[in-house]
């Protein structure tokens, strides 16, 4: 059993509740040409282009 998925902590986390006013933004970084930027500082197109990606999972 994993030290983190002891019924203790579930029952911690189940009863942590942020209000909007508590969260902050995640930023999110991807790799661009053999480097990683954050999102926020592409331009409008490439944020576009960043939100239209399709994921997808290879078959072993």
């Amino acid at each position: 059993m994993n030290a983190l998925s002891t019924p203790e902590t579930a029952a911690l986390t189940a009863a942590v509740q942020l209000t909007d006013a508590e969260r902050q933004p995640c930023e999110v970084w991807t790799r661009v040409m053999g480097y990683h930027r954050p999102v926020a500082s592409f331009n409008i197109g490439k944020q576009g282009e960043h939100h239209e990606r399709q994921f997808f999972r290879e078959q072993q």
